[in-house]
Protein backbone atom coordinates (compact mmCIF):
# COMPACT_ATOMS: atom_id res chain seq x y z
CA UNK A 1 0.00 0.00 0.00
CA UNK A 2 0.75 3.74 -0.82
CA UNK A 3 1.94 5.58 1.93
CA UNK A 4 -0.51 8.64 2.85
CA UNK A 5 2.35 11.04 2.67
CA UNK A 6 2.72 10.03 -1.03
CA UNK A 7 -0.51 11.94 -2.02
CA UNK A 8 -0.75 13.08 -6.27
CA UNK A 9 -3.26 15.45 -7.58
CA UNK A 10 -4.12 14.80 -11.22
CA UNK A 11 -5.16 18.42 -13.23
CA UNK A 12 -7.06 17.56 -16.74
CA UNK A 13 -6.98 20.42 -19.11
CA UNK A 14 -10.33 19.15 -20.45
CA UNK A 15 -10.60 20.84 -23.59
CA UNK A 16 -6.84 19.59 -24.58
CA UNK A 17 -8.28 16.30 -23.18
CA UNK A 18 -11.70 15.59 -25.25
CA UNK A 19 -9.59 16.70 -28.68
CA UNK A 20 -6.35 14.22 -27.84
CA UNK A 21 -8.92 11.67 -26.40
CA UNK A 22 -10.81 11.62 -29.50
CA UNK A 23 -7.50 10.94 -32.03
CA UNK A 24 -6.19 8.44 -29.68
CA UNK A 25 -9.38 6.66 -28.80
CA UNK A 26 -12.14 7.39 -31.31
CA UNK A 27 -15.75 8.73 -30.86
CA UNK A 28 -17.55 7.43 -27.61
CA UNK A 29 -20.90 8.79 -25.69
CA UNK A 30 -20.64 11.01 -23.10
CA UNK A 31 -20.74 8.05 -20.33
CA UNK A 32 -18.21 6.00 -22.23
CA UNK A 33 -15.80 9.27 -22.31
CA UNK A 34 -15.96 9.48 -18.64
CA UNK A 35 -14.88 6.22 -17.61
CA UNK A 36 -12.24 6.44 -20.28
CA UNK A 37 -10.89 9.65 -18.57
CA UNK A 38 -11.18 8.07 -14.79
CA UNK A 39 -9.15 5.01 -16.05
CA UNK A 40 -6.92 7.04 -17.69
CA UNK A 41 -5.52 9.18 -14.57
CA UNK A 42 -5.87 5.84 -12.63
CA UNK A 43 -3.16 4.23 -14.63
CA UNK A 44 -0.76 7.84 -13.81
CA UNK A 45 -0.79 5.82 -10.16
CA UNK A 46 0.46 2.50 -11.38
CA UNK A 47 -1.05 0.55 -9.24
CA UNK A 48 -4.57 1.03 -10.46
CA UNK A 49 -7.69 1.38 -8.35
CA UNK A 50 -5.62 -0.50 -5.65
CA UNK A 51 -3.90 2.45 -4.75
CA UNK A 52 -6.53 4.90 -4.59
CA UNK A 53 -5.51 5.91 -1.22
CA UNK A 54 -2.30 7.90 -2.82
CA UNK A 55 -4.98 9.85 -5.12
CA UNK A 56 -5.66 13.10 -3.62
CA UNK A 57 -8.12 14.24 -6.24
CA UNK A 58 -8.57 14.09 -10.42
CA UNK A 59 -9.41 18.25 -11.10
CA UNK A 60 -11.43 18.20 -14.35
CA UNK A 61 -11.09 21.76 -16.12
CA UNK A 62 -14.00 22.63 -18.86
CA UNK A 63 -16.13 25.47 -20.00
CA UNK A 64 -20.16 24.76 -20.06
CA UNK A 65 -21.21 24.17 -23.72
CA UNK A 66 -22.45 28.36 -25.13
CA UNK A 67 -26.16 28.62 -25.47
CA UNK A 68 -25.48 31.73 -28.05
CA UNK A 69 -27.67 31.21 -31.31
CA UNK A 70 -25.50 32.22 -34.76
CA UNK A 71 -26.35 31.88 -37.97
CA UNK A 72 -24.58 29.00 -40.26
CA UNK A 73 -23.69 30.73 -43.47
CA UNK A 74 -24.23 27.12 -45.57
CA UNK A 75 -27.36 26.70 -44.23
CA UNK A 76 -28.71 30.29 -44.39
CA UNK A 77 -30.34 30.07 -40.89
CA UNK A 78 -30.39 30.74 -37.07
CA UNK A 79 -28.81 27.94 -35.28
CA UNK A 80 -29.24 27.42 -31.28
CA UNK A 81 -26.31 25.97 -29.84
CA UNK A 82 -28.21 25.41 -26.64
CA UNK A 83 -30.61 22.84 -28.97
CA UNK A 84 -26.99 21.29 -30.35
CA UNK A 85 -25.82 17.45 -30.22
CA UNK A 86 -22.65 19.42 -29.01
CA UNK A 87 -24.53 21.02 -25.79
CA UNK A 88 -26.59 17.80 -25.15
CA UNK A 89 -23.25 15.12 -25.19
CA UNK A 90 -21.18 18.03 -23.30
CA UNK A 91 -24.00 18.00 -20.45
CA UNK A 92 -24.13 14.55 -20.45
CA UNK A 93 -20.41 14.47 -19.66
CA UNK A 94 -20.10 16.52 -17.02
CA UNK A 95 -23.30 14.83 -14.86
CA UNK A 96 -21.28 11.43 -15.86
CA UNK A 97 -18.16 12.75 -14.54
CA UNK A 98 -19.50 14.44 -11.31
CA UNK A 99 -20.68 11.25 -10.55
CA UNK A 100 -17.18 9.70 -10.31
CA UNK A 101 -15.67 9.44 -6.55
CA UNK A 102 -13.04 12.13 -6.22
CA UNK A 103 -13.66 14.02 -9.49
CA UNK A 104 -13.54 17.81 -8.95
CA UNK A 105 -15.44 19.74 -11.84
CA UNK A 106 -14.09 22.86 -12.25
CA UNK A 107 -15.64 25.31 -14.87
CA UNK A 108 -14.47 28.47 -16.67
CA UNK A 109 -16.80 30.49 -18.46
CA UNK A 110 -19.08 29.31 -21.29
CA UNK A 111 -17.86 28.78 -24.22
CA UNK A 112 -18.18 32.03 -26.30
CA UNK A 113 -18.14 32.34 -29.95
CA UNK A 114 -18.57 35.73 -32.23
CA UNK A 115 -20.63 33.72 -34.37
CA UNK A 116 -17.67 33.29 -36.78
CA UNK A 117 -16.82 30.24 -39.31
CA UNK A 118 -14.39 28.95 -40.96
CA UNK A 119 -13.36 26.13 -43.34
CA UNK A 120 -11.82 22.96 -42.02
CA UNK A 121 -8.26 21.71 -42.98
CA UNK A 122 -8.33 20.52 -46.73
CA UNK A 123 -10.94 22.26 -47.54
CA UNK A 124 -9.64 26.02 -48.75
CA UNK A 125 -7.01 23.57 -50.51
CA UNK A 126 -9.73 21.70 -52.54
CA UNK A 127 -11.18 25.05 -53.76
CA UNK A 128 -8.02 26.95 -54.57
CA UNK A 129 -7.04 23.83 -57.04
CA UNK A 130 -10.49 23.80 -58.27
CA UNK A 131 -11.13 20.06 -56.65
CA UNK A 132 -14.48 21.52 -55.25
CA UNK A 133 -16.58 24.28 -55.70
CA UNK A 134 -18.15 27.32 -53.34
CA UNK A 135 -21.84 25.46 -54.50
CA UNK A 136 -20.40 22.02 -53.61
CA UNK A 137 -20.04 23.13 -49.40
CA UNK A 138 -22.02 21.52 -46.47
CA UNK A 139 -22.21 22.13 -42.51
CA UNK A 140 -19.64 19.87 -42.80
CA UNK A 141 -17.04 21.64 -44.48
CA UNK A 142 -17.12 24.42 -42.04
CA UNK A 143 -16.88 24.64 -38.17
CA UNK A 144 -17.79 27.57 -35.95
CA UNK A 145 -15.09 29.11 -33.81
CA UNK A 146 -15.52 28.64 -30.44
CA UNK A 147 -12.64 29.81 -27.64
CA UNK A 148 -12.81 28.86 -23.82
CA UNK A 149 -11.70 31.54 -21.20
CA UNK A 150 -10.94 31.12 -17.17
CA UNK A 151 -9.39 27.42 -17.32
CA UNK A 152 -5.75 28.33 -18.12
CA UNK A 153 -6.61 30.56 -14.67
CA UNK A 154 -8.32 28.38 -12.75
CA UNK A 155 -5.37 25.15 -13.66
CA UNK A 156 -2.68 27.64 -12.78
CA UNK A 157 -4.44 28.71 -9.43
CA UNK A 158 -5.04 25.39 -8.18
CA UNK A 159 -1.52 24.48 -8.97
CA UNK A 160 -0.51 27.30 -6.53
CA UNK A 161 -2.74 26.80 -4.11
CA UNK A 162 -1.39 22.58 -4.13
CA UNK A 163 2.09 23.60 -3.45
CA UNK A 164 1.78 26.42 -1.11
CA UNK A 165 -0.44 24.18 1.15
CA UNK A 166 1.82 21.11 1.26
CA UNK A 167 -1.36 18.92 0.17
CA UNK A 168 0.30 16.52 -2.33
CA UNK A 169 3.73 15.27 -3.55
CA UNK A 170 3.13 14.97 -6.84
CA UNK A 171 0.83 16.91 -9.32
CA UNK A 172 0.31 15.50 -13.04
CA UNK A 173 -1.25 17.68 -15.40
CA UNK A 174 -2.91 16.58 -18.98
CA UNK A 175 -2.04 19.01 -20.92
CA UNK A 176 -0.06 20.63 -24.02
CA UNK A 177 -0.28 24.36 -23.23
CA UNK A 178 2.97 26.43 -22.34
CA UNK A 179 0.93 28.72 -20.30
CA UNK A 180 1.01 26.76 -17.24
CA UNK A 181 5.46 26.66 -16.87
CA UNK A 182 4.74 29.72 -13.96
CA UNK A 183 2.90 27.64 -12.27
CA UNK A 184 5.14 24.18 -13.04
CA UNK A 185 8.17 26.30 -11.78
CA UNK A 186 6.44 27.60 -8.65
CA UNK A 187 5.10 23.70 -7.84
CA UNK A 188 9.13 22.42 -8.17
CA UNK A 189 10.35 25.19 -6.11
CA UNK A 190 7.80 23.74 -3.46
CA UNK A 191 8.95 20.13 -3.68
CA UNK A 192 6.55 19.04 -5.87
CA UNK A 193 6.87 16.39 -8.10
CA UNK A 194 5.59 17.83 -11.55
CA UNK A 195 4.93 14.92 -14.44
CA UNK A 196 3.09 16.55 -17.56
CA UNK A 197 1.18 13.71 -19.81
CA UNK A 198 0.47 15.63 -23.30
CA UNK A 199 -1.04 12.58 -24.74
CA UNK A 200 1.93 12.52 -27.08
CA UNK A 201 1.18 15.79 -28.73
CA UNK A 202 4.42 17.86 -28.97
CA UNK A 203 5.62 19.69 -26.49
CA UNK A 204 7.44 23.22 -26.54
CA UNK A 205 10.68 23.32 -25.28
CA UNK A 206 9.71 25.86 -22.76
CA UNK A 207 7.37 23.76 -20.97
CA UNK A 208 10.01 20.43 -21.36
CA UNK A 209 12.51 22.64 -19.32
CA UNK A 210 10.12 23.20 -16.50
CA UNK A 211 8.76 19.79 -15.39
CA UNK A 212 10.14 16.25 -14.23
CA UNK A 213 9.07 14.22 -16.46
CA UNK A 214 6.53 13.26 -18.92
CA UNK A 215 4.58 10.19 -19.46
CA UNK A 216 1.57 9.60 -21.63
CA UNK A 217 -0.67 7.01 -20.09
CA UNK A 218 -1.51 5.90 -23.37
CA UNK A 219 0.43 3.88 -26.34
CA UNK A 220 2.34 5.81 -28.45
CA UNK A 221 -0.05 6.15 -31.69
CA UNK A 222 1.37 4.24 -34.89
CA UNK A 223 2.01 6.74 -37.18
Amino acid sequence: MASFSERTAILVDGGFYRIQAKKLFGDKTPEERADELFSYCIRHLNKGSAEEASLYRIFYYDCPPSTKVVFNPIAKRQVNLAQSDQHRWMTAFFEALMKKRKVALRRGEELSSGGEYTLRPGVLKDLCAGRRTVESLTDRDIRLNITQKGVDMRIGLDIASLAERDLVTQIILISGDSDFVPAAKYARRRGIDFVLDPMWHKVSTSLNEHVDGIKSSARRPSK
